[in-house]
């Protein structure tokens, strides 16, 4: 491994490149990096890793002070999503000379180039770009004097952020972590008491035929969270919960037939989701399964709030926390945001806030343009004795977990109302469907009206809202979204809808690497499917449609 010592000291950050590695290259640069007195106070690592699902994956590190991201992509595709500026770049037997462009399009002014093995057409091809090769045969710098984009100014780092459910608590342990002072402000009296406050909450992928956008944000939600609360302490550990499995089981005989075409190509690891048909299925599960199943064999359930507890306990002495102060509102004076409470008095002031407190969002004056929906949810709990015992998650278009202290959970229903009470209409809508999923009428037979409601928070296209907060009276004929003007240091953690227990975790992550100029765990395609401001543009195009194509 070279040397980068001379290179990353004195730099408040410093990001490497590999388009090849093994795990001992990596190790052996971060211990490097360890051992420099005189190190940058942070180190990414971005690589190229074969063997993983598509994607970017963000791997968990110890030390909050080093990233580590891999890609499974071509190197010319992995090099177009990359929302980084490396400063060093190692170049190891790559084919063609494509990545020229999109790597000359990234680095960071002066990074510095490192290969042993191009050939005279990828040589050509980089200094077209503005390599500049020197003595040795594969070293060279980046001396292009096309603009760069401009390197973040270290930020401020003290933040408000707004609500402490699973939103929230996500990104006060992940502010914390890069040596943020943070302020929790809830307006219940202690953490998870709305859409984060149910006994269990289910986590399992999404798969399509296409990988759309919705599946590949979901999976790389999903395995950074099964990372991330591993390094808590893992499940049914440190987290309430079970990595029991789930057992979606399938709709109809169409549904199968997709499934199996999808499970027939090959591309999903054993260990991440596999095609079960009714038999297999049935011996698993010990109940019919007549059209079969897919296995999510590390999907399982959590209590959230035991999640949001151990997220605020890994906060240390870097977290504030303001409970029980009712609603507040933001208000921007000289640079910080205050958060006033319902008597007009300060709660906490900071020069940024990030909005995490769900429907919530919708009575802020800076976040009210946003078209966030209130959904009613509400879970039946049930005596274990009056079910089948399952062995794993049971879903389909309902769910069912395996009891816990005598208590399983059906749900949840989807309704449009705003009654906070539990009624017996959705208690029996949850029977009904958890009698279909088990194949017994008689389940749950003569069960007391007992449960919870909550509100989730949903989107339109039911992503979640992960970013830089959009100024819609100030975004006039914007077209793109780079220049939608936002809200000064305001940051949305928003629109979690069902999935709030895999997302937030991996949002929190996408939010701090934008705020502190990291290198990003997401493509930038997904990252832009998040943005906040995408529902800025969708009401101009709206807005300039044909009336009879809008009715």
């Amino acid at each position: 491994m070279i040397d980068l010592r001379g290179l990353w000291r004195g730099r408040e950050r410093y990001t490497v490149f590999f388009s090849n590695h093994s795990d001992s290259e990596i190790a052996g640069l971060q211990a490097a990096w360890h051992a420099d007195p005189e190190r940058s106070a942070r180190l990414h690592v971005v690589a190229l890793a074969p063997g993983l699902q598509p994607g970017f994956h963000r791997i968990p590190q110890s030390d909050p002070r080093l990233t580590l991201t891999l890609l499974s992509a071509p190197i010319d595709a992995a090099l177009a999503q990359l929302g980084a500026q490396p400063d060093a770049v190692f170049l190891d037997v790559v084919a063609g000379s494509d990545f020229a462009r999109p790597l000359a399009r990234i680095v960071a002014a002066g990074a510095r180039l490192f290969a042993q093995s191009l050939n005279e057409e990828q040589r050509a091809a980089l200094q077209a770009q503005g390599f500049v090769f020197e003595g040795e045969a594969g070293h060279a710098v980046f001396a292009s004097r096309k603009p760069r984009l401009p390197v973040p100014p270290r930020p401020e780092r003290r933040a408000i952020v707004l609500g402490a459910g699973l939103a929230g608590s996500s990104a006060c342990a992940s502010l914390c972590a890069r040596g943020w002072d943070v302020t929790l402000v809830e307006r219940h009296a202690r953490p998870a008491m709305e859409a984060s406050g149910n006994l269990a909450g289910i986590f399992m992928p999404l798969l399509s035929r296409d990988d759309n956008i919705p599946t590949r944000l979901t999976r790389a939600a999903y395995l950074y969270a099964l990372r991330a609360w591993e390094q808590l302490g893992g499940i049914g550990a440190a987290i309430e919960g079970d990595a029991c499995g789930v057992l979606q089981l399938a709709r109809d005989a169409g549904h199968a037939s997709a499934s199996r075409a999808i499970a027939a190509e090959g591309r999903l690891p054993s260990e991440f989701a596999r095609w079960l048909e009714p038999p297999e299925a049935e011996a698993l599960l010990g109940l019919k399964a007549p059209d079969g199943g897919w296995l999510f064999p590390q999907g399982g359930w959590a209590r959230p709030g035991s999640v949001c507890a151990a997220l605020l306990d890994a906060c240390g002495a870097r977290l504030t926390r303001r409970f029980g102060v009712g609603s507040v509102q933001l208000e921007r004076i000289d640079g910080e945001w205050l958060a006033r409470g319902e008597d007009g008095g300060i709660v906490a002031r900071a020069p940024a806030v990030v909005v995490a407190n769900g429907v919530g969002a919708r009575s802020l004056a800076q976040s009210a343009g946003l078209p966030l929906s209130s959904l009613r949810g509400q879970v039946t709990h049930l005596d274990s004795a009056s079910l089948p015992a399952l062995p794993l998650v049971l879903c389909r278009e309902a769910y069912l977990t395996p009891a816990a202290g005598g208590i399983a959970c059906a749900g949840a229903t989807y309704d449009l109302d705003a009654d906070p009470m539990l009624r017996a209409a959705s208690q029996q809508e949850n029977i009904d469907r958890l009698r279909s999923l088990v194949s017994d009428p008689a389940a749950a037979q003569g069960a007391p009206l007992a449960g919870r409601v909550g509100f989730r928070c949903v989107a339109p296209d039911r992503l979640p809202l992960v970013g830089r907060l959009p100024d819609f009276a100030a975004a006039g004929a914007t077209e793109r979204l780079r220049d939608v003007p936002r809200h000064p240091g305001l940051f949305a953690l928003l629109g979690y809808a069902s999935r709030g227990l895999i997302w937030a975790p991996l949002a929190a992550e996408l939010l701090v690497a934008q705020l502190e100029g990291e290198p990003l765990p997401l493509e930038t395609t997904l990252v832009d499917a998040l943005d906040p401001a995408r529902f800025v543009l969708r009401a101009r195009r709206s807005s300039r449609m044909p009336q009879s194509a809008t009715e």
